[in-house]
């Protein structure tokens, strides 16, 4: 089993929910089947939030790339993290490091053009950020596919803040309850949970919708990566 590095700390239960979800998703029968992971869980990162839509803070960028290579150096063989925001940086990463990086939003643009028809509209649970520096904009162009952010988004960064606060709190699924309806109103065919933090209360998602979790599809990437399956 091959060891995959997690850039960590944005946030930290983020971080804990995709190691977690990696063992559940791993078919292993005793401890050694399992994936190796060294983690970086640095709640000290800059703020991705200050500094992409307040556009005063400190840049993230230098800091998570000294971690990319710091996970390198004890002996990483791909590297992975858990925050949709923070592959903003995703370049400074690949650029900083000569083992692989396994891109999140790729994998979900990737995922979606497989089970979605040309034309498809997909619903954002995602923070502001990724509307503002369009992430998934830029990776969804060519691919007939449209993300679809809510009107007013600002609850979604509210709840996202809720969340790294109280955690996942009684009102954090209902408010994820309300925003994923208002989607589905809205017209998306799809709901992406593409922010970590709102990952923590997917099943608060309205039963009806058909949804996909960036953090399950980065899960089963590293599974597939440490065990040689990946394509």
């Amino acid at each position: 089993m091959r060891r995959i590095g997690i850039i960590g700390g944005m946030g930290p239960e983020a971080t804990v929910l995709l190691m977690s979800r990696i063992i559940a998703a791993t078919p292993a029968r005793d401890d050694a089947d399992h994936v190796p992971m060294i983690v970086d869980n640095n709640p000290q990162v800059p703020s991705r939030i200050k500094a992409l839509i307040e556009s005063g803070g400190e840049d993230p960028g230098p800091v998570i790339a000294g971690m990319a290579q710091k996970l390198e150096a004890f002996g990483a063989e791909a590297l992975a993290m858990p925050c949709n925001t923070a592959h903003h940086y995703a370049e400074e990463i690949r650029n900083a490091v000569a083992i692989p990086f396994i891109d999140m939003v790729r994998l979900t643009v990737d995922a979606i053009s497989s089970e979605t028809r040309p034309g498809a509209k997909i619903g954002m649970l995602a923070s502001p950020a990724l509307r503002i520096t369009g992430i998934f904009t830029d990776a969804f162009a060519g691919t007939g596919r449209i993300p679809l952010h809510l009107a007013d988004d600002s609850p979604l960064l509210e709840l996202i803040r809720h969340i790294k606060i109280h955690g996942a709190d009684d009102n954090a699924r209902a408010q994820m309850t309300v925003a994923s309806r208002a989607l589905i109103c809205e017209g998306a065919d799809m709901l992406l949970i593409a922010c970590s933090e709102l990952s923590l209360v997917s099943s608060a998602i309205d039963p009806a919708a058909h949804s996909i979790d960036t953090i399950d599809l980065l899960a089963g990437a590293c599974i597939a990566f440490s065990s040689g399956q990946e394509t």
